[in-house]
């Protein structure tokens, strides 16, 4: 069930707001736990509308991982305790193994040996990447001490398969909302902040990743091999995946926050970054925090040898590209920015220090723009010949008449995402805060996300291109 389906917004999320504050108000505040049991039925209906199988698997790991936290607590710093940590690593860690990467291995393996080897063709459990990292969070931290066991079973399942972020994050550590799960603070302002997020992350999603999803898609579909529609396709795609993640963190926030949880931001205006280091301080903060704390610093981070730092760099980068997806077009992208960043540790980071703004701009939108074509391809040649195409080698045109009918229909779109996925429009919006207008702006702002809202329901109904692209991994 996408977020951004008339479904959810209006039959499911409802039904669940009044189920919710209903239990809340019955309670009287006297216990939090039966609103989390209410969440928890929510969210595994949430994921079975889609999964109604792997529900099983999700929630088999969740009571594993729950089962081994006590054991950890219990044997702390004995041989049980250690092999109980061991044990529930191993577990979370096989199912993503499994069901994500088996096929991944078991073709380089058959291509390696010429054996014909029969591919499982297994369905992609739905959010396996991202609640099998919060998951090992919980474990992981337990296991250093610097989180409390959780014995309630219900608080530890609601957070696993909390479903405002369960299916495509961000990632929300255990220890971020440890005191949230048993007992948060309801009120109309949060409830608002969080309506208001939710609805500008739907916005986000349907009127600009969607629309600018479509001109992807056309230039997948086209056989036309001009240098335009390769950056127009490179610009769109930037600007769709953008809209379409960060819009969904906006969601997920927004939701949570309706429920009284406070889920860390996950992107920071990524696109305006000067170099690829601050872009992945923007982009994605909740993976990038992740494997800097459970990867790169247990590894030694930067307080090794030199040859043992690249090591280290470049494996928690190579593991980033693999998160993302089973194919080696992901791990080399995924090394790609590993590079790039040692490139700017050694010496290109200073070099952009020392030119103007507007270069250090450029050069980061540069090699993020050509980064996916590693990201969206099918495979290694395609990626090859995008970017041949992109840097002019490849392409047969300078332009041709659907780059052209392209850049007339969605002009219009893209210059909305090159000024939105920036920080102006939230500038100019504190400025009217500011203004004369600054009495009328309470009324202003539920007018316009309501008429947010209602155009966002009518491209729904209307059935137009709506995929969510971060399904996939």
């Amino acid at each position: 069930m996408l977020f951004s389906s008339l479904t959810f917004l209006y039959f499911f999320l409802p039904a669940v707001l009044v189920l919710y504050f209903l239990v809340l108000l019955l309670c009287g505040g006297r216990s939090i736990r039966p609103a989390n049991l209410v969440l928890l039925l929510a969210s595994l209906v949430f994921y079975a509308w889609g999964e109604p199988v792997y529900v099983f698997l999700m929630a088999g790991q969740t009571f594993a991982a729950w089962l081994f936290g006590l054991i950890i607590e219990r044997f702390r710093g004995a041989r049980a305790g250690k092999t109980a940590f061991a044990l529930s690593c191993a577990l979370t860690l096989s199912g993503l193994l499994f069901f994500k990467y088996s096929d991944f291995f078991l073709s380089n393996f058959a291509a390696l040996t010429s054996s014909p080897i029969r591919l499982l063709g297994l369905a992609l459990p739905l959010g396996i990447s991202f609640y099998s990292f919060q998951i090992l969070s919980y474990t992981i931290d337990l296991y250093r001490g610097k989180t409390a066991v959780q014995r309630d079973f219900f608080a530890f399942a609601a957070y696993v398969m909390l479903f405002p972020q369960l299916v495509a994050g961000p990632i929300v550590r255990y220890a971020d909302v440890a005191a949230e799960l048993g007992g948060r603070k309801h009120d109309w302002a949060g409830f608002s902040a969080g309506a208001r997020r939710f609805v500008l992350g739907l916005g986000k999603k349907v009127l600009l990743a969607n629309v600018l999803g479509e001109l992807v898609a056309a230039y997948h579909g086209s056989a036309e091999q001009s240098l335009l529609f390769a950056w127009l396709y490179a610009v769109a795609y930037a600007l769709h995946i953008y809209f379409d993640f960060s819009g969904y963190s906006d969601m997920a926030i927004g939701l949570g926050a309706i429920f009284g949880f406070h889920f860390l931001e996950n992107f920071d205006y990524p696109l305006v970054s000067r170099s690829i280091t601050e872009f992945w301080r923007r982009w994605h903060i909740s993976l990038s925090s992740w494997l800097r704390d459970y990867v790169y610093i247990p590894l030694g981070g930067n307080r090794v040898a030199l040859g043992r730092w690249i090591l280290n760099t470049l494996a928690v980068w190579m593991l980033t590209g693999f998160w993302h997806g089973a194919g080696w077009n992901f791990i080399l992208w995924g090394l790609y920015f590993g590079l790039l960043l040692l490139a700017e540790k050694f010496f290109v980071g200073r070099l952009i220090e020392k030119l103007p703004r507007f270069f250090g701009h450029f050069y980061a939108l540069f090699i993020v723009s050509l980064s996916w074509m590693l990201f969206d391809a099918q495979g290694l040649g395609e990626s090859f010949a995008g970017f041949t195409v992109l840097l002019g080698f490849g392409a047969r045109a300078l332009a041709g008449p659907e780059s052209l009918y392209a850049l007339r229909n969605y002009a219009l779109p893209l210059l909305i995402g090159a000024v939105g996925c920036t920080p102006y429009p939230r500038l100019w919006a504190q400025r009217l805060q500011k203004s004369r207008l600054a009495p009328a702006m309470p009324f202003l702002e539920g007018a316009f996300i309501a008429a947010l809202l209602l155009l966002v329901t009518a491209y729904l109904v209307d059935g137009s291109f709506n995929p969510f692209i971060y399904f996939r991994f």
